[in-house]
């Protein structure tokens, strides 16, 4: 019997789990076993009696990640606990499923000496067989929400319009550059907060989802259907290009209470969008939210994981922003990895179809080889890890933010993990 194996995350800061007790029937059903590291889910709600409830069995990290296969939020990294490499703890030949935005040539050399056969969950495609396996969008979708709250939290305001004894309190304006999946969750957070929400994007394709949502649609002066990349994803911009945007963008973030910026380019820092001399534009109590700050950020004095205050605004570079709504992100992370794993195997079995586009898009190694890499010949040379080109990893937010696979652009940033925003 095929098992599956969930050990509980060490990445600092981070809360999920890959699965919680809700996804473990069908994957049992399916006939599979499951492994859970004990302690696991407890920072995201689920208790070891409820994964036994389910069907799981409780073990320890050393078991957990000498499954079949292993099912990780974030990449392998040095286990405290267990005073070893995590990769180290696969077995040969084991399969690695998880966000692998922050992988390094140096994780990926110790994946290949196990023989293992990784997937990426940033790398799935964009298409309508994978939407009820896309960690990306669902991640993003947690960050926008989240990236709203921490906005109100920070700002000095109201964000409803509030009809007083003491007067009148107009409602907050929130500007939301990127109109991805975390930018249209930030507006429609937003809107239900009441404030007045206007929103930019490079791809005019999104004015109708902006305009549903109650917000107001900024074209930018670039716009075009050229602008959107495979799977609808924005494009990078040409300098000039870009620094037509930051003008375009200029009056609005400087007449905005709350800006959050959701724009990152894969493998590349993020496009400076916001420049100082625009925050010093800003009114006094202005709150920016940057959402690509894990890939330098959207605005020039963005600081990941810090809060800073310049010119009397305040600019908050969140990481790993999913992280901090631990219950429904896991939930929602579990239903997408269960719904990949069900599709990888078959009769209880793996059952990889590299012919399948899912399969063969998120698979950055087969084997210990770097996918597309041509089968070892015989002789030493062929039990040697070949890496080349499998190195290369969007931004890890990595959905943090952590974040390669789909091109992602203004509108679509990774957090913590490569979130497709």
């Amino acid at each position: 019997m095929l098992s599956i194996g969930v050990p509980r995350e060490t990445t600092p800061g981070e809360t999920r789990v890959a699965l919680v007790p809700q996804a473990v029937a069908p994957l049992l059903k399916a006939g599979l076993s499951v492994q859970v590291q004990a302690g696991a889910g407890v920072l995201s709600g689920a208790t070891d009696e409820a994964y036994v409830a389910a069907g799981a069995t409780i073990v320890d990290a050393r078991a957990a990640f000498g499954s079949d296969v292993v099912l990780k939020v974030r990449e392998p990294r040095w286990n405290e606990d267990a005073a070893v490499h995590e990769a180290d703890l696969l077995r040969d030949g084991a399969v690695l499923i998880a966000l692998l935005g922050g992988r390094t040539p140096q994780s990926l050399e110790r994946l290949a000496a196990h023989r293992v056969t990784a997937f990426a969950l940033e790398a799935l495609p964009r298409i309508t067989r994978a939407q009820s396996m896309d960690v990306m969008s669902s991640m993003s979708t947690v960050a926008g929400y989240r990236a709203v709250l921490l906005a109100a939290e920070k700002l000095p305001r109201f964000f409803p319009l509030l009809m007083t004894a003491a007067g009148t309190i107009p409602p907050a304006r929130v500007f939301v550059i990127g109109a991805g999946v975390a930018g249209l969750q930030a507006i429609a957070t937003a809107r239900r907060l009441g404030a007045v929400v206007e929103a930019f994007d490079v791809r005019p394709a999104v004015r109708e989802e902006v305009q549903s949502l109650g917000a107001t649609f900024i074209a930018a002066d670039v716009a075009d259907a050229a602008h959107a990349g495979a799977g609808g994803y924005a494009k990078e911009l040409n300098s000039s290009d870009e620094q037509r945007e930051r003008d375009r963008l200029t009056k609005h973030v400087q007449s905005a209470d709350v800006v959050i910026t959701t724009a990152v380019v894969p493998g590349k820092r993020a496009p400076l969008l916001i420049t100082t001399a625009m925050v010093q534009g800003m009114r006094p109590g202005s709150v920016i939210v940057d959402m690509a700050a894990e890939s330098g950020g959207n605005c020039e004095l963005t600081r990941a994981g810090t809060e800073v205050q310049a010119h009397g605004v305040t600019i908050v570079g969140p990481v790993n922003l999913a992280a901090g709504l631990a219950v429904h992100a896991s939930q929602m992370f579990a239903r997408n990895v269960s719904t990949l794993v069900l599709h990888l195997t078959k009769n209880g079995a793996l059952a990889l179809d590299f012919d399948d586009e899912i399969t063969r898009t998120t698979c950055v190694l087969r084997d210990g080889r770097a996918a597309g890499a041509p089968a070892p010949t015989n002789g030493p040379a062929a039990n040697g890890p070949t890496v080349a080109g499998a190195a290369a990893a969007p931004s890890a937010t990595g959905a943090t933010g952590s974040t390669g696979g789909p091109a992602l652009g203004p509108g679509d940033p990774a957090s913590g993990e490569a979130l497709r925003r």
